[in-house]
């Protein structure tokens, strides 16, 4: 699956500079890692954030959201969230929903 560039250039720029994070190769996308847990990433045209299984229903009730499904197996805790809808609620704050659940873990 190829991701979509541009989206890719959002994020990291938003995620640039932060400490403790690396851009890294996944889910046939890139996803931005800190501490080695997954905060966030971009796929074929959409983002991609981990925010836990505890707030999953939170995340979806979010404008945009959806489950992250890959074949038959939904990921726990992981949603899509439709770039328009994104941007117009903030990029940011959905980094920061994803941050508070990465930042919870303990270092890989």
């Amino acid at each position: 699956m190829a991701y979509d560039r541009s989206l890719a250039a959002e994020m990291r720029a938003l995620m640039a500079g932060r400490p403790g994070v690396i851009e890294k190769a996944m889910f046939g996308g890139r996803s931005w890692m800190l501490n080695g847990n997954m905060v966030c990433g971009v796929g074929e045209a959409r983002f991609m954030f981990r925010v836990g299984k505890d707030r999953m229903a939170e995340a979806l009730a979010r404008s945009g959201a959806e489950p992250v499904v890959f074949g038959d197996r939904t990921m726990g805790g992981f949603v899509w969230v439709d770039p328009d809808a994104a941007l117009e609620d903030g990029l940011e704050d959905w980094i920061a929903f994803a941050w508070a659940f990465a930042a919870s873990l303990p270092p890989k």
